[in-house]
């Protein structure tokens, strides 16, 4: 219990330090010891499989695409303006979409036949509540398509990433390229 207890206040303080950071760097460290502390609990839980995939996806693979991120929106560029505020007008539509987003879940939920998962088992069994057979199959088979639909959107993000961060784009100008001097043609050897 008071492993527990120890860990849940340094996720909960480290994510507290991700989203005050004053620098996005900094951020990501706090991020990556959030991660680690998730990790650490899912050991303790005895679910080994998922301390793995929270080390090797999140903290190898996610991370690092925010390290990108950070990277190539940063690079050679001043701070951005703050725009007009936007947040009121866009509080109604968020509003409606949650709302909408609620009420698909609710609807899926009770239309949902639930059946009860073996938890008595040694872990890495099949059949038992947080293997590595059940997991694979229901990321493969019956959560594919969020699965996917997670992977193009990443995909887009970093697309976007980089055509905001480019040299050269819609409203920038390409840098001035240096004029150089004719290369004259080399003489021609004189015979002695």
């Amino acid at each position: 219990m008071i492993v527990f207890v120890v860990l849940s206040l340094l996720m909960i303080g480290s994510a507290l330090f991700t989203v005050t950071a004053k620098k996005p760097v900094y951020s990501v460290v706090g991020l990556l010891l959030n991660f680690i502390a998730l990790a650490v609990t899912y050991l303790t839980l005895h679910a080994e499989f998922l301390a793995v995939i929270q080390i090797v996806v999140y903290s190898g693979a996610i991370l690092i695409l925010f390290v990108f991120v950070i990277a190539l929106l940063s690079s050679g560029t001043k701070p951005f303006e703050p725009g007009p505020n936007r947040m009121p007008r866009a509080l109604v539509p968020a509003a409606i979409f949650g709302l909408v987003g609620f009420a698909a879940i609710v609807v899926a939920i009770s239309k949902t036949v639930f059946v009860p998962a073996t938890i008595a088992g040694r872990t890495g069994e099949a059949n038992v509540f947080g293997s590595v057979a059940d997991f694979g199959t229901a990321l493969f088979t019956t959560n594919l398509l969020p699965f996917e639909v997670t992977a193009f959107v990443l995909m887009v993000a970093i697309i976007g990433v980089v055509l905001l961060a480019g040299d050269e784009g819609p409203g920038r100008r390409a840098p001035k390229r240096i004029a150089r001097e004719p290369i004259s043609p080399p003489r021609e050897r004189i015979a002695p």
